[in-house]
């Protein structure tokens, strides 16, 4: 007998929703602050802005990544309980609305009024204690197709698409969230408008908790410049960034003496990206170092240059780099934060942690841009990023600090539930033994208790 003989599948329950803990996410925006954030910030020439905004955020909440998925929330009985909820038409006039990056710069600053507000309320977000806090910034290419897509170029991939600039925040015991973003042309240099992103995401921090905190900002080698620099500096922070070996880096390397290299083995093996070797052990040495020594002197930045060092196994692939290349490799950075060689190296290595989030954005929320417009992109990003950093709320609330984004929308958000009336309440009926029932309940407990 066969598994699906006797059952007969029927579209008719206007009762049961596919998406019950959209609920628990919608309210926690809305206690956070989102409509009226909205209203008060956006200048878009549209009625009803908030609530297209909405609709977008919890459909991308829920797993849509286009225009169309959007209709999820239509199904069922979802409009009794997420109102407000709009047609996918709808959506994409709203977003053809987009006339300026003014519009876009808005919902930026609502995002980060939404950030406060969530790591505020909910306790290991963006931890409350005097941690430092890493901001990593860091570039993405997204490929796009149709030869109608505005700003669209061939960039550092070589892959004709958009560039997505992203800037999160993290601590040893949280992870990340995302403080800011821009959408930029393809052929748009990495590091092209970074320091302006780099300060505003340093203010955002600062306005997470009512204490000051200690500030690491890490970037890769595009991000090298004097201005991102100076940024960082300028707010107080410590940075680490990525250097590309110019000739004055190479000369302070070859100065390092050999007993002043430090072994060091990593917890876990990484991947080379050149060599595409494993690598499990190394060796990090420092040396002071004068940065950006082309500009005028009261613009050079007296620095350490921390080196770290791995055995090349391939050896003929040095062939012609000189001496100094022939039995390792060497990977350098920049910094000014006071802490040992070690250190300084295995902090400056978790700057990864940016990557992971741009991989579950694309995965996602910007699976595809949607609009041939640019603008109208740009603000499909951001609400994205709003989308993203609700779900990281929901997973603290759910007991689920470290999942993915993926994970939390999985066991949280994609849950089926049925609607009840008795009297003027809903009753919304949930399966029984849900392996993750409890987070689902802790999640509505800190909802509906907020302050």
């Amino acid at each position: 007998m066969k598994a699906y003989q006797g059952i007969r599948p029927v579209f008719d329950d206007g009762n049961l929703v596919s998406t019950a803990g959209a609920v628990p996410v919608v309210a926690l925006a809305e206690q956070a602050g989102l409509t009226a954030l909205i209203d008060e910030h956006s200048t878009m020439p549209q009625p009803n802005v908030a609530a297209k905004a909405r609709t977008v955020i919890v459909g991308m909440a829920a797993g849509a990544d286009c225009i169309d998925d959007l209709d999820m929330l239509r199904a069922g009985g979802t409009w009794e309980l997420v109102n407000g909820i709009k047609a996918p038409s709808t959506i994409g006039t709203f977003l053809r609305a987009v006339t300026n990056g003014g519009h876009v710069e808005q919902f930026g600053k609502v995002n980060r009024r939404v950030l406060t507000a969530l790591a505020k309320a909910i306790p290991g977000l963006v931890s409350q204690r005097n941690d430092l806090v890493f901001i990593d910034i860091d570039d993405t290419i997204k490929e796009v197709h149709g030869h109608k897509k505005q700003g669209a170029g061939f960039g550092y991939t070589k892959v004709r698409g958009l560039n997505a600039m992203i800037t999160t925040a993290s601590t040893s015991t949280s992870h990340p969230v995302i403080t800011d973003c821009s959408l930029r042309r393809g052929a748009t240099r990495s590091g092209k408008g970074a320091a302006r992103q780099i300060s505003r995401a340093i203010s955002t921090v600062h306005s997470l908790s009512d204490s000051p905190r200690h500030i690491w900002v890490r970037g890769d080698s595009a991000f090298c410049t004097f201005d991102n620099v100076k940024a960082v500096l300028t707010a107080g922070g410590w940075f680490s960034f990525t250097i590309q070996h110019w000739s004055t880096v190479t000369a302070a390397i070859v100065r390092i003496p050999e007993d002043a290299w430090t072994p060091i083995k990593y917890p876990n093996a990484i991947l080379d990206e050149e060599s595409g070797q494993w690598i499990s052990e190394a060796e990090v040495a420092e040396t002071p170092f004068t940065a950006f020594t082309s500009r005028k002197a009261g613009e050079q930045v007296d620095c350490r240059l921390v080196v770290r060092r791995v055995v090349r196994k391939n050896k003929q692939a040095s062939a012609g780099q000189g001496e100094l290349f022939t039995d390792y490799r060497y990977h350098a950075f920049i910094t000014n934060a006071p802490f040992s060689t070690v250190d300084a190296d295995a902090n400056h290595r978790g700057h990864a942690i940016v990557e992971q989030v741009i991989a579950e954005l694309k995965q996602g929320p910007i699976a595809n841009l949607p609009s041939g417009k640019f603008h109208a992109n740009a603000l499909w990003l951001i609400l994205a990023v709003i989308a993203f950093n609700l779900l990281r709320a929901a997973g603290h609330a759910a007991l689920m600090p470290k999942a993915r984004i993926d994970t939390v929308r999985r066991k949280i958000v994609n849950i089926p539930g049925r609607i009840a009336h008795t009297g003027r309440q809903i009753t919304l009926h949930l399966p029984r033994s849900w392996p993750w029932a409890l987070g689902w309940e802790c999640l509505w407990d800190t909802v509906t208790g907020w302050t």
